[in-house]
């Protein structure tokens, strides 16, 4: 499956640790020719950190994509009842916003996204990217994993040692899990 032409949600959240792999598979979908509409949840507009200040990050996603980035959560609703996407992906998922997804809480200009995507029937992406994969938010995954029109991008432990209940998402695996998303599908496995 081509993903030329798609019409493609990327929404970020405050995983910042993750944003070198995000912006490089953003780019990835750019030269497949997809349309690319970013939202940002209020953490990642707004939170300068030891991997970058926010208003760069917000600059590199309109340079990628070409195209203004959602910003409040005003901006992000009409994604549902003008059915703007094919697909939405939060790249990342950090485990606070998987629990409120779970949990049906739309606060922020992700959820929103994400609730108004969703009403349409239409495949969410999540790719996790949580330090309480294994612990408090196992349960979160679960029910995600149980839910209509919800597909994960692959995901394993990033460093069991040091920390033994974190997983984060083989973002590699972005463009096959989205095409396997649109199709219907789960890619498999899902934890490697």
């Amino acid at each position: 499956m081509s993903l030329k032409g798609k019409h493609i949600g990327v929404a970020l959240t405050g995983s910042f640790c993750t944003y070198e792999k995000v912006f490089q598979e953003l780019q990835k979908l750019a030269d497949e020719g997809a349309y690319i509409q970013t939202i940002f949840s209020n953490a990642s507009a707004s939170i300068d950190s030891r991997f970058g200040e926010a208003n760069d990050f917000v600059k590199k996603a309109e340079e990628i994509t070409g195209i203004k980035p959602m910003m409040t959560i005003a901006e992000a609703e009409p994604i549902g009842p003008k059915a703007l996407l094919d697909i939405l992906v939060i790249l990342p998922c950090t485990g606070n916003t998987l629990a409120k997804l779970a949990n049906g809480i739309t606060d922020s200009p992700v959820l929103m996204a994400a609730k108004a995507h969703l009403r349409n029937n239409r495949p969410l992406l999540l790719s996790l990217s949580t330090n309480d994969a294994l612990g408090m938010n196992m349960k979160n995954i679960g029910l995600l994993l149980n839910s209509k029109n919800i597909y994960f991008i692959p995901f394993g432990q990033d460093n069991p040692e040091k920390k033994p209940n974190s997983m984060i998402a083989h973002t590699e695996l972005l463009i096959p899990s989205l095409e396997s998303a649109l199709e219907g599908q789960q890619l498999q496995p899902i934890i490697c």
